[in-house]
């Protein structure tokens, strides 16, 4: 047996181990949306955004978004740069006063008055102390360190990573620097103008100063598209400050290494980045409110991190045009909310692109979606099931419809599958035991599903089927509606795979009536509209009945109101409410002429009604039929159990 495995290391693509998609839940979820009126494109963008029991849907993970966000709003502030700036220049002050108090001479006095006379906010403090010659050492250290801090804090904010190339800055360092700026801002200005060589400065700037774009772009495209993100990121977090703070830390970023020089590259270059990409968020803010402080290049970060969110939950969103899960950035999701969310969101693009390659969502003539025929066997596979599961415990059988005690053997036979009722063929059956337990060994089971075989057999007689649903508006507003399409459904696909010979036809009624086929009922929604017409629907069923004159007629109406319309003689259709003794008769005429053709007449009324139980009544005796009142929820197991009666009667 080892002989027929092979183990190895799983080297990426779709993962084996992840269960496969069940296009069913979905399509049953797509299904009861169309039902309830919404159109399949808005079912399939519903199902997306609700999700399925595998993946959380597009609004879940947009509110994880929307929560992580929150969260980093409510934690942090912008103000950590001027804490920092203020830190560092009270330390720098408190020892050059210490040096000069122990100084007895003039200079030391005027110096301690130079100190008092300083500006009150931390910005002009360092602008002014910046040609100051310090006594203490100590003094200078530290605000030469806030120097330090500023420019490291400035390239951050510009530049990913600038902070640890650049751990020791010595005076070569800082002209590096500003030689990095200067190449930067004259390639952006080529770039500008279309110069012919831009792809050549290119690699030659990044040759010269690569050290400083750890993300290596491939081109000047991508430099800036990257630098642009964040400045425009730099910007935002400014605008989120206070006038004060932002006119503050402005005035203090030119204290960069102690050189205004690079600031004002910085500056221009933001210039220069704004007009190439102006399609960038350069205006966005946003509210912080906790306690810890971030600096200069951390606020950045936190703002490029918000605009990413935004990004994301504009696409997860779906609502701009032509938007498609395609656009989701999986990289940035995964960023934000960790592996399981992209897994979902994988999830939910092969669901939708599933749905699409197995044919069960199809391409509409005016350009939408709708349900294939295939889509509609299946929501008629899953409705009849249900129908099915009602009949059985309500009766205790195997199964309700007994097709094989209705039909006659044909001498073939083939494999049993769920839901049968034909005969078993034991010798088949008992010789694909013996095969299978001679090719596995004795110890195998005596008989399994898979040996058995079932007896084919035809039907002895045909029925010509008509079923009526009424589709006034008084269906949709009792909540009757989609009962009536499962159950419209579930009778659909018994006929259509099971007795195939019988020809069904449907037939909805509201002011007018109109034989439609299973798929637009399906999709049919609710209009608010006055009459039921049940005589133009009776008139349509006996057209029906009358194309096939050798099948049983058999007729079905659902419905939950008297006939408040009827058709006349010249096809105008008249509403009358209370119901007038001409609809009424006209109606019983059809009844009457349905009973001449030997039609089996059965009515399914819905709500309690007098008027309506004493007019199905009349009908039921003139028809030569059945009343029943089975309610929504037994609607379905009630239509399909009466029309499987009718055949086992025949």
């Amino acid at each position: 047996m080892s002989s027929r495995y092979r183990y190895d290391r799983w080297r990426g693509g779709p993962d084996p181990l992840q269960p496969p998609i069940d296009l069913r839940e979905a399509l049953d979820q797509i299904g009861r949306d169309v039902m309830e009126g919404a159109s399949p494109r808005s079912a399939l963008e519903e199902l997306l955004r609700t999700g399925t029991r595998d993946a959380a849907g597009l609004d879940e993970l947009t509110r994880r978004l929307w929560q992580r966000r929150s969260e980093l709003q409510r934690r942090h502030r912008l103000d950590g740069t001027l804490s920092e700036a203020r830190r560092l220049l009270d330390r720098a002050l408190e020892q050059e006063r210490l040096a000069l108090s122990a100084d007895t001479g003039e200079d030391a006095r005027f110096r301690e008055l130079q100190l008092e006379a300083l500006p009150p906010d931390v910005a002009g403090q360092v602008n002014e102390l910046a040609s100051y010659d310090w006594r203490s050492p100590e003094a200078r250290e530290a605000f030469e360190e806030l120097q330090q801090m500023l420019g490291e804090e400035v390239l951050e904010q510009r530049f990913q990573g600038m902070k640890q190339a650049m751990q020791e800055v010595t005076g070569e360092d800082v002209e590096r620097v500003r030689k990095m700026l200067d190449d930067l801002s004259n390639l952006l200005a080529a770039h500008a103008r279309g110069d012919a060589d831009v792809p050549e400065r290119f690699h030659e700037f990044m040759a010269e100063h690569g050290e400083f774009f750890p993300e290596n772009p491939r081109d000047v495209d991508e430099l800036i598209d990257a630098l642009a993100a964040r400045s425009a990121a730099a910007q935002r977090m400014l605008n989120s400050m206070s006038e004060q703070q932002r006119d503050e830390l402005m005035s203090l970023s030119e204290q960069a290494f102690g050189d205004p020089r690079i600031a004002r590259a910085l500056q221009g270059i933001d210039r220069q980045l704004q007009g190439l990409r102006p399609g960038e968020d350069w205006s966005g803010q946003a509210r912080f409110r906790g306690d810890q402080p971030m600096g200069m290049a951390e606020a950045t970060a936190a703002m490029a991190e918000l605009g990413e969110m935004d990004r994301l939950a504009e696409q997860l969103g779906q609502s701009y045009p032509g938007a498609g899960l395609d656009d989701i950035d999986l990289e940035a999701l995964e960023r934000q909310l960790g592996e399981q969310a992209v897994v979902d969101a994988r999830r939910l693009a092969e669901i939708e692109r599933e749905l699409r390659q197995q044919g069960l969502l199809r391409r509409a003539p005016d350009g939408g979606l709708q349900l294939s025929p295939r889509a509609m066997r299946r929501l008629g596979e899953t409705a009849l099931r249900s129908v099915v599961s009602q009949l059985k415990s309500r009766r205790g059988e195997r199964d309700t419809d007994r097709a094989g005690a209705a039909g006659e053997l044909t001498g073939t036979s083939r494999p049993w599958a769920y839901g049968d009722a034909e005969p078993w063929d034991a010798v088949r059956t008992v010789r694909n035991s013996v095969l299978r337990r001679a090719a596995e060994g004795e110890n195998s089971r005596m008989l399994d599903v898979a040996d058995l075989e079932v007896a084919e057999t035809e039907q002895r007689s045909r029925a010509a089927v008509v079923l009526c649903v009424d589709t006034s508006w008084s269906m949709v507003q009792d909540g009757r509606w989609v009962p009536m399409k499962r159950t419209a459904l579930a009778l659909h696909h018994l006929v259509s795979t099971r007795f195939r010979s019988d020809a069904l036809q449907l037939v909805t009624f509201g002011r007018q009536a109109s034989t439609v086929e299973v798929g637009e009922l399906a999709a049919m929604e609710g209009a608010w509209e006055q009459g039921t017409n049940l005589h133009h629907a009776l008139l349509l069923a006996g057209r029906h009945l009358r194309r096939h004159p050798d099948a049983q007629p058999v007729v079905l109406v659902i419905t939950d109101g008297e006939p408040t319309a009827h058709l006349e003689p010249d096809g105008e259709a008249v509403f009358e409410y209370p119901p007038s003794e001409h609809a009424l008769s006209v109606t019983l005429s059809e009844v009457d002429a349905l009973r001449r053709l030997g039609t089996t007449l059965s009515v399914f009324m819905l709500g309690d009604d007098p008027s309506l139980a004493a007019f199905v009544d009349i009908v039921a005796r003139r028809g030569g039929g059945r009343v029943l009142a089975p309610g929504e929820d037994g609607l379905g197991a009630a239509v399909v159990g009466d029309y499987l009666r009718s055949k086992r009667s025949r």
